[in-house]
């Protein structure tokens, strides 16, 4: 069959294109499994898109076909935003919406996408692109690899939770999450341009976390709290954003903190909320020093270790010069990608934490597929764990050396969801 796949233009307003705009967010969320939208969703929806210049795909059944209409069959997203590469600020192409009908499966449809896309995306000379994916094994195959991961955990918080002590010069307030948008997006912001892995937001999440918009129930979000954290000098240096639940439960929906002390604060504050057994975050910091200073380390319990951002290495030069180094040294990296965009050889010279990135022609010392060293790069996962489970291959020593050199002791974190 041959399908009727376009790009949609979002600014078009005429009577042809609304429909088809509004066809293909019910087609995403079908796909989805969600309900279908009502007219504040979509109009929403455009305006976001719009903001972030977003550019949409779809593939539709052709005029005359039995099931044509302006619901797509396939569709597809993507945007340019930043990551934190952990040297400044990297080009990202995020990919998002992603859903085929399972009546269309296996006719070549996401294929079509993302490979046009992540070519697109090396002519505009963006060397890096990202997705949050809700099943694991599928983007593999195009060179994507889990980079970092989701922890989620529960904290009880009946009587009894107490921190070992209360150093704390600044202090905590209860806001409307409105009025705290101006300082949740400054602390994001100051959080984006520190945190290795972290993500730009997409311009959906001043709704978000507003309270402005409720993408899963529809109209304003009504049960969406926040409280921030000022410093000694009343400066907002983190943030909470959180819903009561059912069974005297509280859930976080985004924590920030720029500083140990804001962040043990902003936990001190729920913990002693009133009527409140359990908190739960699914995406606590890898280093959240909370567990260490609480009484009984046990009240912090992870519930699940997820992947979460999962990234494609475009351009291997300009992406591994612009991730740190822990250790000088000289290695040639080759890299297997069938679609060709980071296949090849490179010799990466690290000196005092940086690193210069070269084609060459020498023997390899480390071999790794394109996936492989997308996993690699935010070191999420170590050289040495690969090497174990068979995706890190080379001589002994070439090895040691290349995770000498690669493995850093910090670990990378997102929070963002797209």
């Amino acid at each position: 069959m041959d399908y009727d796949v376009a790009t949609l233009d979002l600014f078009d307003d005429s009577e042809a294109a609304v429909a088809r705009r509004r066809g293909w967010i019910e087609g995403v969320l079908r796909g989805f499994r969600d309900d279908r939208p009502e007219d504040e969703m979509v109009q929403r929806w455009v305006g976001h898109y719009r903001a972030d210049r977003v550019v949409v795909r779809g593939a539709w059944l052709p005029e005359g076909e039995f099931g044509a209409g302006p619901i797509p069959v396939a569709t597809y997203a993507s945007l340019d935003k930043t990551l934190n590469a952990g040297r400044g600020l990297l080009p990202l192409r995020m990919i998002t919406d992603v859903t085929t009908s399972a009546a269309h499966r296996r006719r070549g449809l996401l294929r079509r996408f993302i490979e046009d896309d992540l070519a697109d995306a090396v002519a505009q000379g963006v060397p890096m692109a990202a997705l949050t994916a809700s099943e694991a094994t599928i983007y593999g195959r195009w060179g994507f690899g889990a980079a970092t991961f989701r922890c989620g955990v529960e904290v009880d918080t009946t009587p009894g939770f107490e921190m070992r002590s209360s150093s704390d010069p600044g202090r905590v307030e209860l806001i409307e999450p409105k009025d705290a948008w101006a300082h949740v997006k400054g602390v994001f912001d100051a959080f984006h341009a520190r945190q290795r892995g972290s993500v730009e937001w997409p311009a959906q999440y001043e709704d978000i976390h507003t309270g402005a918009y409720d993408f899963d129930g529809g109209g304003a979000n009504r049960k969406l709290r926040a409280a921030v954290h000022l410093d000694a000098d009343g400066h907002v240096d983190g943030f909470v954003l959180f819903k009561h639940g059912e069974k005297y439960s509280l859930r976080v929906e985004e924590m920030i903190a720029l500083t140990s002390q804001a962040q043990l604060a902003l936990w001190s504050l729920l913990g002693r909320m009133d009527r409140i057994r359990t908190v739960t975050f699914n995406l606590f910091h890898p280093e959240d020093p909370l567990a260490w200073a609480l009484t009984d380390l046990n009240r912090v319990r992870t519930t699940e270790v997820q992947e979460f951002l999962w990234l494609r290495v475009l351009d291997v030069p300009r992406a591994l010069e612009a991730r740190p180094w822990a250790g000088d040294g000289a290695v040639v990296l080759e890299v297997d990608d069938p679609q060709g965009h980071a296949a090849g050889r490179f010799e990466v010279t690290a000196t005092d934490g940086t690193a210069a990135v070269a084609r060459t022609d020498r023997a390899a010392d480390v071999h790794v597929d394109a996936s492989t060293l997308a996993s690699l790069y935010l070191s999420a996962v170590p050289v040495g764990l690969l090497r174990r489970a068979g995706r890190v291959d080379g001589p002994d020593e070439g090895v040691r050396r290349f995770a000498a050199m690669a493995d850093l002791a910090e670990p990378p974190h997102s929070l963002t969801g797209f």
